[in-house]
């Protein structure tokens, strides 16, 4: 298992892009549960934070393709380093200002939103250039989600460090601080400063034009609604339970297994067309959000979580998979940053419904949210079966990878950017 991961982190600049990657979207990968927690230690309700927090997501799913398109049209270190500067500076704004102007803090939050970097889609564009191999860059979609999985385990228990070090607002400085280098990090990194999106078809919807995107990307709107919602469940379950960090180990058990399950998803080939396997495991993940509902003692219910996770990061690497088997030509960046946009919507709406669940219902409720998305996800993928089956570029593959522009990669692999 570790030998396949260990091959790729020795390809030149793999493990900095990797790294600078993680560390440059770990604002964005905090911020729901930074929000949340900023806006409660200020005296706000959990149905402000929930709105704060959806705003958040609305607005990065609103910028992520459009930064995502401009990145395809004008390269990345034009637009990752100026838009994840301007990322910080709209959360600073909200942890210098507070909630004394609500108007000020939602104009705050959606400036940190729209600017967030499409680092994640930049990163799956630059893998085949790196690595050249089909099995190689599969591999690393695996390894790339299980690496989100190592953040989005860190990433919870470093924000409430810092909230008990020192406050939530501190928390949100610095992490957006840290994001900032690791952006700059990948920009200057060669691949990055060479990278090109191959040509183009003039069309204005972009990578929305293929119907298996489409179908796919509707499927994982639920899934981050599933991910949305028990980002503020969890924080009334640990207030039920009188103790803060019970939010952090629910989060980290979360992402732990979330990252057991992407180290064994990775660690074998499979046989098969990805859109089916895809279904199989959206089936088992809603299985494993169910009975989070059940709310038992922290013990239990971190049991519950870490479960619960464990088919999230298999999910993520296949849907990875199916983005590049259905992305039209030099839609990459574009396509991928779709795929994070319906993240952010769904978990927009996910937090969204689940603070006025918590208010009307209690716990139970919010974690109910999280098992209906999770159950709608699978329904979708069901319903668009058809579509799905039949992949978005069906020509011979590629014989040069576009971000490369002296390499090759081996013949019948397609990076995902035919017409």
């Amino acid at each position: 298992m570790a030998a396949g991961y260990l091959d790729i982190l020795r390809a030149r600049h793999a493990a900095r892009l990797l790294a600078g990657t993680l560390v440059g979207r770990l604002p964005n990968a905090t911020a729901p549960i930074a929000i949340v927690l900023f806006t409660r230690a200020e005296g706000g309700t959990y149905t402000l934070a929930g709105a704060l927090a959806a705003v958040y997501g609305l607005a990065t799913a609103v910028g992520q393709p459009l930064l995502g398109r401009a990145v395809d049209l004008y390269g990345q270190p034009r637009v990752q380093l100026p838009a994840s500067l301007a990322s910080a500076l709209g959360m600073a704004l909200l942890a210098l200002v507070g909630l004394g102007s609500l108007p000020l803090a939602y104009g705050a939050v959606m400036v940190a939103g729209v600017f967030t970097p499409p680092l994640e889609g930049g990163l799956r564009a630059l893998w085949p250039s790196v690595l050249g191999s089909e099995d190689r860059v599969h591999r690393a979609y695996a390894m790339d989600a299980v690496a989100q999985e190592v953040m989005f385990t860190v990433g919870p228990l470093l924000v409430t460090l810092l909230v008990s070090l020192w406050s939530p607002a501190a928390a949100l400085l610095v992490i957006n601080v840290i994001g900032v280098l690791g952006a700059l990090s990948v920009v200057l990194c060669e691949p990055s400063r060479a990278w090109r999106s191959a040509p183009r078809e003039a069309h204005w919807l972009g990578a929305l034009r293929s119907p298996g995107l489409l179908a796919l990307l509707g499927s994982f709107f639920f899934v981050g609604l599933a991910l949305g919602s028990i980002t503020v469940a969890g924080v009334a379950y640990a207030d039920d339970h009188g103790r803060e960090s019970v939010y952090g180990w629910l989060m980290a058990a979360l992402g732990l297994g979330a990252l057991i399950g992407g180290a064994v998803y990775g660690a074998r080939r499979w046989a098969g067309a990805p859109e089916r396997r895809l279904r199989a495991i959206v089936a088992l993940l809603a299985l494993g959000y169910l009975p989070l509902m059940l709310t038992p003692g922290v013990v239990a219910m971190t049991a519950l979580a870490a479960v619960s996770g464990v088919f999230l990061a298999p999910a993520i690497a296949c849907s990875f998979i199916v983005v590049d088997r259905h992305a039209p030509r030099g839609t990459v960046t574009e396509a991928f940053s779709w795929l994070v946009t319906t993240f952010g919507v769904g978990a927009a709406a996910g937090t969204a419904v689940a603070g006025p669940a918590v208010e009307l219902g209690g716990t139970t409720w919010s974690f109910a949210v999280a098992g209906a998305g999770g159950v709608a996800a699978l329904l979708v993928l069901l319903a668009t079966g058809r579509v799905l089956a039949v992949p978005g570029h069906t020509a011979v593959a590629a014989q040069i990878s576009e971000n490369d522009r002296n390499g090759a990669v081996e013949p019948g692999f397609s990076s995902g950017h035919q017409a």
